[in-house]
């Protein structure tokens, strides 16, 4: 027994030399060498045979990797140098990615999986943590640590197949001559289940080897072709490098809670959630880096012991925290692991794969915002100008491919047509991580500075910017890429040449509220009153224009107390410089009209339209296109306040003129086509409403685009209209798309948003779907009393709106107490006769009526048809309501009446 065990090792290690050697000398010769040492071989082999001969032999592997066959192939894998790496902390934000390696790694079928994306993203770690699932299911798990030598992949690979027990005779063949070493190898990994083999870190994957044919042809030694799962982590995530048969496995960084997750697996006492989610965001999701920062915020030596303050330092100690160089970093294993060299092993591979472009081409994307860039603004000049070296368009899409292929970069895809996928996404797109562009800033690449790069970007940036506004709507989706760029270039600007940039920002920004891209505008006015005041003061008129501009893209953010301000300081100061009938004057007066609009604040908002049509009448003229402004916005507050004829009236007046003079297919005659709708749906002619509104919908979707914001308003005005003539379902579909597409371009709590939602919800009530309408409802009450408050003219629709839905439901009580609030706040907020103050009483009735006290809905049902005869007509739809509801009330009194007995009814 003694002899035996010294045998056996010294068996072992003479067969793996022999292994070794075959390998090596077969890989370099290409097998041509293996007759010359064949002989030599075959006696060595033949001395292990004979030792091999003296012990027990193994049981005969068994191809479905159970009983004791399977029990052999789990003892295979027990080779300290082929183990796993450990796993220390829990792997969290790759759920769905671990349970499908875990179901192919317990599946009959095998194959070969690629898990890939850029560094940094722990595609080790995931393979670890799947490796140890896998043994915990009982497969034999095999690592092997690619070192850039297929030479030694092979010998790994061999042994591997060994210890799986790969008979000596066919590694005879292959050291004969007689067969191809990798197909030996393949052969038998065909038929042997129960393992899984991982080959980590393959990002040279032209050097798997043997020979120089592509990965993807599968005969090398990477293959499809096992009983068991062939696991490969890489950085390069084509599909043809890997082959039609490879499942590719693509990573992304974690979510923001994932990621603060994984901050205070690291270090729990650095804060709360919250913060570690904020920090988490901030390092772009990247495991890596809150690897990183988790290790040093768990230091009792670090300067930073929060995660509020490290995010903080961000901010100016980037370079020192987590993009801090390592005195090793030539050492590829250690590279890997370090932030601020992780990502230089890919651009190395890159530079010697010939993309010599890749590594500028980055870097200049990396001075630009943390933002998507336009393909188009990629030129080969650019390059040219910031390297000083000619490049090619040739050259230039090779590097950007080779960074895409590294994940790098990233190239959103466009949606495919009609989806509703937003209009910035039609034109071809470059995305950061942002944790790749902060790494990637912070050194030149060689022959590049600082400087040089800047200016290069600024002169392509102005002709990028020149080129783009004088296309018009052709180039708005370049526009809204564009914005984000420029003020870093305005902030650059001498002082000299300030006058210069600031026009060609607000020239892109006038473009941008033409497209209606609302943030994208907010941004370049901000960026540009912040500049303006800077360098001309608080009442410098270029600055009093900078302010209303800004206030009114606020406004369109739905912002209206802040836009209300800025207007009011600005009608201020321009009537004590400029008179109060300049035509800035009048300018700032409309837009503080519009603002207090937004706010509810009718009235108010009449008054003040009402005075300006009357000063630009007389200074402009009635036909000037202000005067025509200030006509449309006077009617849009009168229709507001429920005096719908007036409004309809100056609206036809508008529509007329403008479609004389500016055309039909011009914004301000579709702006005045919907009002006129709006105000006819107001005096209850809802099919000629509808009529225009589908007319302007069709319209506004080809002069404007799907998703601008007066399209979305359109699709609005539609489906109210179509629901108030019972077409409930095509109201209620208009809505939904209109709710999906507006939380998508406006967000969620813009104001317009809300008022999707909430029509959304009054069409599924008429349908029938009170449960889903009261819900919506609700969400919506609460939304509209945080965002506009509980007096704004829509939170109270909204109040009234959840009312009507419980009284579907048969809560009358709730009901009735919810319009019985809202009356009470409109005949304060907006007087007894307006037409929404009607409604609630109306709605209170009903609700009075539902509970069974039908002589109260009666006697507010009579008042509240004097009052819509009176305000509304009687042939309105809403006066033909209240009469058919007193009628209902008073045929409920009287079956009341007939049921008492006679000493009960009531006297006269």
């Amino acid at each position: 027994m003694f002899s035996r065990l010294l045998w056996a090792p010294a068996g072992a290690a003479v067969a793996g030399g022999i292994a070794w050697a075959v390998t090596r000398i077969g890989l370099e010769t290409a097998d041509q060498l293996s007759s010359v040492i064949g002989g030599t071989v075959g006696l060595l082999s033949l001395a292990v045979s004979l030792i091999a001969l003296r012990s027990p032999a193994p049981a005969t592997p068994s191809v479905t990797g159970g009983g004791a066959g399977g029990r052999w192939v789990r003892a295979a894998a027990a080779h300290p140098s082929y183990r796993a790496p450990a796993i220390q902390n829990p792997v969290r934000g790759r759920d769905s990615q671990l349970a499908d390696l875990q179901g192919l790694a317990a599946s009959r079928g095998g194959g070969l999986v690629v898990v890939c994306g850029t560094g940094g993203l722990g595609k080790t770690t995931l393979a670890a943590q799947a490796a140890q699932q896998a043994e915990t299911q009982g497969r034999a798990v095999f690592w092997v640590r690619w070192q850039d030598d297929a030479a030694r992949l092979a010998h790994d690979l061999t042994r591997i197949a060994q210890e799986l027990g790969l008979p000596e005779n066919r590694l005879r063949d292959a050291q004969s001559g007689r067969a191809a070493l990798v197909d030996v190898v393949w052969e038998h990994l065909a038929v042997v289940r129960g393992w899984v083999i991982v080959i980590d870190n393959v990002d040279t994957p032209r050097n798997l080897g043997p020979g120089s044919e592509p990965t993807g042809s599968y005969r090398g030694w990477v293959r499809p072709d096992g009983a068991g799962l062939l696991l490969v982590t890489t950085r390069d995530t084509a599909h043809a490098t890997w082959g039609s048969r490879a499942r590719l496995v693509p990573l992304e960084p974690l979510s923001s809670d994932v990621s603060g997750a994984v901050l205070r697996d690291a270090a729990p006492a650095a804060g709360t959630a919250v913060e570690a989610a904020a920090l988490g965001e901030r390092l772009g999701g990247l495991p890596l880096a809150l690897d990183t920062a988790g290790r040093y915020l768990a230091s009792p030596t670090s300067r930073y012991r929060t995660f509020a303050a490290y995010g903080h330092a961000l901010a100016t100690e980037f370079g020192d925290l987590v993009g801090a160089e390592h005195p090793q970093a030539a050492d590829p294993e250690v590279a890997r692991t370090v932030v601020r060299h992780t990502f230089d092993l890919s651009l190395t591979q890159l530079h010697n794969d010939g993309y010599t472009l890749a590594r500028p081409a980055l870097f200049l994307l990396a001075l630009l915002a943390a933002a998507p860039v336009p393909r188009a603004f990629l030129t080969p000049a650019l390059l040219t100008n910031a390297t000083g070296q000619r490049a090619t368009g040739a050259e230039l899409d090779a590097a950007l491919a080779g960074l895409h292929q590294y994940g790098l970069i990233n190239t959103p895809v466009p949606p495919p047509a009609g989806n509703g996928g937003g209009q910035a996404l039609t034109v071809g797109q470059v995305v950061l991580h942002p944790l790749v562009r902060d790494v990637i800033a912070l050194a030149a690449p060689p022959g590049t500075d600082h400087a040089t790069c800047h200016t290069a970007l600024g002169t392509h940036l102005t002709r990028a910017v020149q080129d783009t506004v004088s296309a018009g709507q052709a180039d708005w989706p370049t526009a809204r890429l564009l914005a984000p760029h420029l003020p870093p270039l305005l902030h650059r600007t001498p002082h000299a040449d300030f006058a210069n940039t600031r026009n060609l920002l607000t020239n892109l920004a006038n473009t941008l509220h033409d497209a209606g891209a609302t943030a994208e505008h907010h941004l370049l006015r901000q960026c540009v009153l912040d500049a303006q005041t800077h360098h001309q003061g608080p009442d410098h008129p270029h600055t009093l224009a900078s302010r209303n501009n800004l206030a009114s893209a606020l406004n369109a953010l739905g912002r209206h107390q802040e836009a209300a301000h800025l207007h009011q300081r600005n009608l201020t100061h321009r009537e004590r410089v400029l008179g109060p009938d300049h035509p800035d004057t009048l300018t700032s007066r409309g837009n503080l009209g519009n603002a207090l609009h937004g706010l509810g604040r009718h009235q108010e908002a009449a008054d003040l339209h009402q005075r300006n049509l009357t000063d630009r009448e007389r200074v402009l003229g009635p036909d000037h296109p202000h005067t025509l402004t200030s006509r449309g916005n006077l009617a849009t507050a009168l229709d507001e306040l429920g005096r719908h004829q007036e409004a309809a009236h100056l609206n036809q007046q508008n529509l007329t003129h403008r479609e004389r003079v500016q055309g039909p297919d011009h914004p301000h005659t579709l702006d005045s086509r919907n009002n006129l709708g709006n105000a006819l749906h107001g005096l209850g002619r809802h099919q000629e409403a509808a009529h225009l509104h589908q007319r302007n919908l069709t319209d506004r979707e080809r002069v404007l685009g799907p998703d601008h914001p007066h399209t979305l308003t359109s699709r609005n005005n539609l489906g109210n209209a179509l629901n108030e003539l019972g077409r409930h379902q095509e109201a209620a579909d208009h809505h939904q798309r209109n709710l999906t597409d507006r939380e998508r371009v406006l967000g969620p709590d813009h104001p317009r948003t809300l008022d999707s939602r909430n029509n959304l919800a009054s069409a599924l009530n008429d349908l029938g779907r009170h449960q889903e309408a009261a819900d919506l409802h609700q969400r919506n009450l609460t939304d509209y009393e945080r965002v506009l408050g509980p007096d704004h003219p829509d939170t109270l629709d909204s109040r009234g709106n959840l009312g009507n839905a419980l009284h579907g439901l048969g809560r009358h009580q709730e009901a009735a107490h919810l319009h019985q609030r809202n009356l009470t706040d409109r005949e304060r907020v907006q007087g007894p006769d307006h037409p929404h103050t009607l409604d609630s009483r109306n709605n209170l009735a009903v609700s009075l009526h539902g509970l069974g006290r039908h002589q109260e809905a009666a006697h507010l049902h009579q008042r509240n048809l004097t009052d819509r005869e009176r305000v509304l007509g009687p042939d309105h739809p809403h006066t033909l309501t209240s009469r058919n509801n007193l009628a209902a009330a008073l045929a409920a009194v009287a079956r009341t009446q007939r049921r008492r007995l006679p000493w009960q009814r009531s006297r006269r």
